[in-house]
């Protein structure tokens, strides 16, 4: 038996390691918009960050009370290239947040599911291709 099969592992580990991340990021996702609660806060800052390309991101800060009193202020961890209408500093923006943890919230229209959709879609084709390729292989000796 070759062992030339076992470098079809690589992409394998790739795809379920994708597929996982992407499932956990649109679960979480999908948890705080049946039990979050929306909360309306207001753009205080925006926390720039530039990656290893010096492409610069843009994360909005911003500040809430919520349903028992607490001041929060947080900053998103989605970034964006630039600054889109309506999320400028000093902008009203709605907050939908976990009322048993705070920092856990996402800004409505600014944060997106869809970067957790693309990792759950490559993970899947890496993970479907490799085990056909997989099961091909094995099929064959």
């Amino acid at each position: 038996m070759n062992r030339e099969w076992l470098f079809t592992l690589i992409p394998l580990v790739i795809g379920v390691s994708f597929l996982c991340a992407g499932v956990y990021g649109l679960r979480r996702a999908s948890a705080l918009r049946r039990t979050g609660i929306t909360a309306v806060g207001r753009v205080v800052r925006h926390d720039t960050r530039r990656d290893d390309d010096g492409a610069k991101y843009h994360h909005p800060v911003v500040a809430w009370t919520t349903r028992d009193g607490s001041e929060c202020t947080y900053s998103s961890t989605f970034g964006r290239g630039k600054v889109l209408n309506g999320y400028g500093v000093g902008n009203s923006v709605f907050v939908l947040y976990d009322e048993n943890n705070p920092r856990r919230f996402e800004i409505r229209g600014w944060d997106s599911t869809s970067f957790y959709m693309v990792f759950t879609v490559v993970g899947t084709v890496l993970t479907t291709g490799t085990l056909t390729v997989l099961l091909v292989l094995l099929s064959t000796l």
